[in-house]
């Protein structure tokens, strides 16, 4: 499906990162491991390798400096390897460190190639990208109106970088629409936040995680604490994890989070959450599942669309295979490896694919991907016009003239006057806020909460609130 596209996993001050084992301890048992079984370059190798080099600074048309021949050199061999196998020069690797911390200059867009054009995998929350209104699969056609087909990406990053408060003009294409459009973004310094929550109706959670950065876990406690507070302290009766649109981070990030929904003392003798397989001894890795579980085996789903990659495909293939979860949304992005960043002094450094990863049952997704156990497509619904007067008009026992009385003695009971939309009795401090019906603005996590409605129904948590 995603085969012949190449992905940017460099931020570039531009891009997010999707996920890959990035802890020091795994960096340094790679590099102690390789050390110990590389074998000597041969002889032949070098000398042609350095002829090069001797031969370009003699002949070149004009002067090149070593340190821009030695950066290209491991820039080229990098490139040579895979996709995701890059050098990290002075400014990338400050990038990268800046990404992994929540906060990056640009514009908050995860790119790859396709075609010749720039394809957006997915955009962040909050950033300009997102508040523009892009989404992932839209192809980037020209920037500043100059054609960017077959233009290397890391040149197209720099030309869409540039000082927070500038601004880009992106020419986008995207699929059903009839002439490719302009959007003008403005660059920003982009404080990623990686968690929000809030109570979609009483019992019923929703948390989005947008990136998996280091507190992301931290910041999923701390959310589900919340939640459970405005649920009058009770647990809850389902929760919705929304991981669309996330390109994914880091890779124990995404074990944790994992791991807060898998009690290892239920899963048996497989209470595996990823494994990885590479060449190198230093490269693989299990992560298993601990005991607990935040929410108390409440029912879960989560939301996947194309744009969900890398770390969060983690997440969601380990709640899929221990049926801890119920995947629904569109098939995720599909990339299935795990890139180490090896430090080579203290400003630069490579980032190399060392293994791939698996999900519990044995799974590899790369360039497949995670497939939902229930499909629904992300679809526009228009709201009614003539909802609130139709509703208004409907007739009931209760409003015909001499009906007979309940045979209970309790006070019949009335619907609520300060009703929003959607049917939910909105309080005085929400009436100002917009009341749209959830199928309306989003139809997917409407469908995940009535999902979860379901199951609750058929199977109460006694312990939740009802």
């Amino acid at each position: 499906m995603y085969s012949g596209v190449k992905h940017l996993l460099i931020s570039l001050c531009l891009v997010s990162m999707p996920c890959f084992a990035a802890t020091t301890a795994a960096s340094k048992q790679v590099e102690k491991s390789s050390a110990q079984q590389v074998q000597p370059l041969p002889i032949e190798d070098v000398q042609r390798f350095t002829t090069a080099i001797s031969d370009v600074k003699k002949y070149y048309v004009e002067d090149v400096s070593d340190d821009k021949l030695f950066d290209s050199a491991i820039r080229g061999m990098m490139a040579g390897l895979d996709p995701h196998s890059t050098y990290l020069d002075i400014e990338d690797y400050a990038d990268l460190r800046s990404v992994t911390a929540g906060e990056f200059g640009g514009l908050g867009i995860e790119i790859g190639s396709e075609g010749g054009y720039i394809r957006i995998v997915s955009p962040i929350d909050d950033t300009p990208a997102q508040k523009a209104g892009l989404k992932p699969g839209d192809f980037i056609i020209k920037i500043n109106n100059e054609s960017v087909q077959d233009m290397d990406l890391r040149d197209a990053v720099e030309k869409m970088r540039g000082k927070p408060g500038t601004t880009v003009v992106l020419t986008i294409f995207r699929e059903g629409e009839k002439a490719p459009f302009n959007v003008t973004l403005t660059r920003e310094i982009i404080h990623v936040k990686s968690v929000k929550s809030r109570m979609l109706e009483n019992g019923y959670g929703y948390i989005r995680i947008s990136q998996f950065q280091s507190p992301t876990i931290d910041d999923l406690n701390a959310a589900i604490a919340k939640l459970k507070a405005e649920n009058n302290g009770k647990d809850l009766n389902g929760l919705v994890l929304d991981l669309r649109n996330n390109p994914g981070g880091l890779l124990d990030s995404a074990v944790a989070v994992s791991d807060a929904f898998l009690d290892s003392s239920k899963l048996g003798k497989n209470d595996l959450i990823v494994y990885t397989k590479g060449r190198m001894k230093g490269s693989q890795l299990e992560a298993s599942a601990t005991p607990g579980d935040l929410l108390n085996g409440a029912p879960i789903v989560v939301l996947v669309n194309e744009g969900s990659a890398s770390a969060s495909e983690i997440v969601a293939g380990a709640l899929q295979d221990h049926k801890r979860a119920i995947i629904m949304g569109t098939q995720t992005f599909g990339k299935g490896s795990v890139q180490t960043v090896l430090p080579l002094d203290e400003e630069t450094a490579i980032k190399i694919t060392t293994a791939l990863y698996y999900t519990p049952s044995g799974r590899s997704i790369q360039a497949k991907g995670i497939v939902p156990d229930i499909e629904v497509e992300m679809m526009d619904v228009k709201p009614d016009k003539n909802a609130e007067n139709f509703s208004t008009a409907i007739i009931k026992e209760q409003d015909l003239a001499a009906h007979l009385a309940n045979g209970n003695k309790e006070e019949s009971v009335t619907e609520p006057k300060d009703n929003g939309k959607d049917g939910t009795k909105v309080s005085s401090d929400s009436k100002k806020e917009d009341t749209q019906p959830l199928a309306v603005t989003d139809y997917q996590l409407y469908e995940a909460l009535n999902l979860l409605k379901g199951l609750h129904a058929i199977n109460p948590n006694k312990d939740a609130a009802s």
